[in-house]
C-alpha cells in the first residue's frame, strides 16, 4: 500500500513540474511575440494522463513537439491578409465543402424536403453571420472607437478607415434580413417561400461594394498600426484571446463579408434546382438569385477595382512617386522596353513606356536603382493623341507617337511588338475620345505624305521634326544648307528644318505652356498675327502684298470697321476683307486702296461673341486662348453679318452662306 501511495505522489509531482514549465514557456512567448501577433489562448491544454512507468524525457519530448505545432499553426494564423487571400477565399467558396450537409434539427435520412433543409441552412449560417459582424461592429470597433476618443491608442478616422461600413452591414443583417429569415422559417408550414424575402432585400446587399473596396486598406491599417502603436496591438491581442473570437484573428473575421455574398449565391442556387417546378416559390427564388448574382457581380468588380489600385500603386513606387502622375483613377494598359530614334543623328537609345488610360510615361531607367526603378522623363497626354506606323526602310518596325507635348519615332523590336503598341495606343486613344464630348469622330492615324500639322492644331500639339538628313536647303527659303554660316534650326511649331533668318522668331506654343518657342515665319504670323517688317521680311510677302481693291472684289465679306486697342476707348479704322481664296484669315487694311495689308488674323478656332450696344456703338468680339479682339461696326445689320461670317470661317466653313453669292463689301456712310 505505501509503494502504491509513493507511485501516485510520484506522478502528481511529475504533473506539477511540466504544467509550471508549460505556463513558463506561455509567458515566455507572450513577451516574444512580435506586434499586431498574438498567442494562441491564455488557457493551458490539459495534459495526456502518464502511467507511473513512462519516462520524464519521453513526456518532455511529446510536450515540445506540441508546443511546437501550436506556434507554427499559430504563425500561420497570425500572416497578413492580401489580395491572394481573397482570390483563393473566392475559389473555395466555389467548392461545396464550406457546407453543411444537414440543417439544423434533422436527423439523417428526414423525409424533410430538400429545399426546406437549405432554407434551414441558409438561417443557420445567417445567425452564426450576425453574431460575427456583432462583434466586428460591437466589440472590435465599439472598443476601439472609445479607446481612440481618449486618445489612448490611434486616431477616430483611421478606426472608422479600418471597418468601413460594417456597422450599417450590421444594422441591416440583425434587424431586417435575418428577423424576416426566422419569421418565413416559422411559418413554413403554411407559406413554404424564402424567394420574395431575398428578393425584397437583396438591393441593399450592394452596401457591400464599399467595405469589399476598403478591405486590403483596412488590413493594411492594422497592420501598420499594430507596429506603430503598442496599445492599440494590446487591445486588440485582448479581445482575440476572448472566447467569443474562437482563437481567430480581427483580419480573419474581417473577412466574413467578403464570402458572405457568393455563399448567398451557392445557397439559393441550390434552392432554386431543389425546387419541385409546382413550387408557389420557384419565380420569386429565379428572380432573387437573378438579383443575388448582380450583388456578387458588384462584389466582384470591387474586388477587381482593388486589384487594379494595388497594381497601380506597385508602378507608382518603380516610378518614384511622383505626384503629378499618382492618380487612383489611372489604369495601367501596356508597359515595356522600346527604342527612341533620333532625329539628329542615325542612332536609337533605349527607353521605357508606361502607357496608362489618359497619358504615356516617357521613362529612361536609372542606372543605379535606389527607391525608383525608371526616371520620367516627359509626360504625354491622350488628349488629341494619334499613332501610326512609319515605312521607314533604315529603321524597320518603327511607329511614331504624337501628342501635345511630344511627337516620337520609335522602333520596336519585331512587327509584332509594334503591332501590340500600335493596338495598345489605338484601343487607349478610342477610349478617350468616347468619354469626351469634345470630340467629334475618332482620329484614326496621322496625315499621310508631310508631317506638317493640320492649321487648327498649330501650335496646339508638338509637331514631327522633319530629321536633319532628309533635307538638304531651307525648307521655306530653299536656300542650301552649310555647316558655317547656314544652320539646321527646327520650327517648333510646323517641324520644319529651316536655316536662322526664316526662323529668327518667337512664338508662345500652348502645348508648351505657352512660352515662346523659335518658330519660322509663316507659323510665327499664323499664330500671332503680327505684321513682318518690310526689312526682315525679304521675299516672303504672300497675300499681304495684294491690293484691297483686287481682293475686295473676291471676298466673302468687306467693309470698314474700327478695331478698338485693349482698353476698348480708342482704336484704328480699317477696311476688313475676309477672301474668298483664303477664308481663314481676316486681312486688315488702312484704306481700301492700299496695295497692301498691314496686318492679319488667323480665324480659324476662335470664338464670335456678342457685346451689348454701348454709347450707341455696335460692339462684338473675336477671342481665343489669351487673344481678344473688339470691333465696331457702322449699324447692328453690318454687325450681325459679320458675325456671322466669322463664326463659319472660325469652324472652318468656308464656303458662302447658303443662298448668297460672296460678298462684294459694303462702306459705311
Amino acid at each position: 500500500m505505501q509503494g502504491e501511495a509513493d507511485n501516485q505522489q510520484s506522478v502528481l509531482n511529475l504533473v506539477a513540474v511540466f504544467e509550471e514549465h508549460w505556463a513558463g514557456m506561455f509567458a515566455w512567448r507572450d513577451k516574444q511575440a512580435p506586434h499586431g501577433q498574438t498567442t494562441a489562448t491564455s488557457q493551458p491544454p490539459q495534459l495526456p494522463a502518464s502511467p507511473a512507468s513512462q519516462s520524464f524525457s519521453q513526456t518532455a519530448a511529446r510536450l515540445q513537439e506540441e508546443q511546437e505545432n501550436k506556434e507554427e499553426e499559430q504563425q500561420q494564423d497570425q500572416r497578413r491578409l492580401s489580395f491572394k487571400c481573397v482570390r483563393s477565399f473566392r475559389h473555395k467558396i466555389s467548392e461545396d465543402n464550406w457546407r453543411r450537409r444537414q440543417g439544423p434539427g434533422l436527423e439523417p435520412g428526414s423525409k424533410e424536403p430538400e429545399e426546406k433543409k437549405i432554407a434551414l441552412e441558409l438561417l443557420e449560417t445567417e445567425q452564426a453571420y450576425v453574431n460575427r459582424l456583432h462583434l466586428l461592429d460591437q466589440v472590435f470597433y465599439t472598443e476601439l472607437m472609445k479607446e481612440a476618443k481618449n486618445g489612448k491608442t490611434v486616431p477616430e478616422e483611421v478606426v472608422k478607415m479600418m471597418f468601413s461600413n460594417i456597422s450599417s452591414i450590421y444594422q441591416f443583417h440583425a434587424k431586417f434580413f435575418l428577423p424576416e429569415l426566422q419569421k418565413r422559417m416559422e411559418d413554413w408550414s403554411c407559406n413554404p417561400r424564402i424567394g420574395d424575402v431575398i428578393q425584397k432585400l437583396a438591393p441593399f446587399l450592394k452596401m457591400y461594394g464599399e467595405y469589399v473596396k476598403n478591405f486590403d486598406k483596412a488590413v493594411e491599417l492594422i497592420t501598420v498600426w499594430s507596429e506603430k502603436s503598442p496599445p492599440f496591438q494590446e487591445l486588440i491581442a485582448d479581445i482575440q484571446k476572448r472566447k467569443v473570437c474562437a482563437n481567430l484573428t480581427l483580419q480573419h473575421h474581417m473577412l466574413e463579408p467578403v464570402q458572405r455574398i457568393p455563399r448567398y449565391e451557392l445557397l439559393l442556387k441550390d434552392y432554386v434546382r431543389k425546387l419541385p417546378p409546382e413550387s408557389p416559390d420557384k419565380d420569386d427564388a429565379e428572380k432573387a438569385l437573378e438579383m443575388i448574382f448582380m450583388v456578387a457581380k458588384h462584389s466582384n468588380a470591387a474586388i477587381a477595382e482593388m486589384e487594379r489600385l494595388q497594381k497601380l500603386w506597385v508602378v507608382y513606387q518603380r516610378l518614384g512617386l511622383e505626384d503629378d502622375i499618382v492618380d487612383p483613377s489611372n489604369e495601367l494598359i501596356k508597359e515595356g522596353p522600346i527604342q527612341k530614334i533620333s532625329t539628329r543623328n542615325k542612332s536609337t537609345s533605349e527607353k521605357y513606356l508606361f502607357l496608362f488610360n489618359n497619358m504615356l510615361l516617357y521613362c529612361v531607367p536609372k542606372v543605379i536603382q535606389v527607391g525608383a526603378e525608371f526616371h520620367v522623363h516627359l509626360r504625354i497626354d491622350m488628349d488629341s493623341m494619334k499613332v501610326q506606323e512609319l515605312n521607314d526602310m533604315q529603321f524597320p518596325h518603327a511607329f511614331l507617337v504624337s501628342g501635345k507635348q511630344r511627337t516620337l519615332e520609335l522602333q520596336a523590336r519585331s512587327e509584332e511588338e509594334m503591332n501590340a503598341w500600335i493596338k495598345a495606343f489605338q484601343d487607349a486613344i478610342d477610349r478617350k475620345e468616347k468619354r469626351s464630348e469634345t470630340f467629334k469622330t475618332a482620329v484614326h492615324g496621322l496625315e499621310m505624305g508631310t508631317p506638317a500639322l493640320k492649321a487648327e492644331e498649330l501650335g496646339r500639339r508638338a509637331p514631327q521634326w522633319v530629321r536633319d538628313n532628309l533635307v538638304t536647303m531651307c525648307m521655306r527659303c530653299k536656300e542650301p544648307f552649310n555647316a558655317i554660316v547656314r544652320r539646321r534650326h527646327h520650327c517648333r511649331a510646323c517641324g520644319y528644318v529651316v536655316c536662322a533668318h526664316c526662323s529668327d522668331y518667337r512664338a508662345e506654343l500652348q502645348y508648351d505652356r505657352n512660352r515662346l518657342n523659335r518658330v519660322c515665319q509663316e507659323c510665327y504670323i499664323f499664330l500671332t498675327g503680327h505684321v513682318v517688317l518690310e526689312d526682315r521680311e525679304g521675299k516672303h510677302k504672300g497675300i499681304l502684298e495684294k491690293g484691297a481693291a483686287e481682293v475686295s472684289g473676291k471676298s466673302l465679306l468687306c467693309s470698314s470697321l474700327q478695331l478698338l486697342d485693349k482698353n476698348g476707348k480708342g482704336g484704328t479704322r480699317g477696311w476688313f476683307v475676309i477672301p474668298q481664296d483664303d477664308p481663314l484669315v481676316l486681312y486688315i487694311y488702312a484704306a481700301p486702296q492700299d496695295v497692301r495689308a498691314h496686318t492679319s488674323i488667323p480665324l480659324l478656332g476662335y470664338q464670335v461673341k456678342d457685346l451689348p450696344q454701348g454709347d450707341s456703338r455696335h460692339l462684338f468680339q473675336l477671342a481665343q486662348s489669351r487673344q481678344l479682339y473688339t470691333f465696331v461696326a457702322d449699324t447692328e445689320e453690318l454687325k450681325r453679318r459679320w458675325m456671322r461670317v466669322m463664326a463659319r470661317c472660325a469652324a472652318g466653313i468656308t464656303g458662302p452662306e447658303e443662298g448668297e453669292d460672296a460678298d462684294s463689301g459694303e462702306e459705311a456712310d
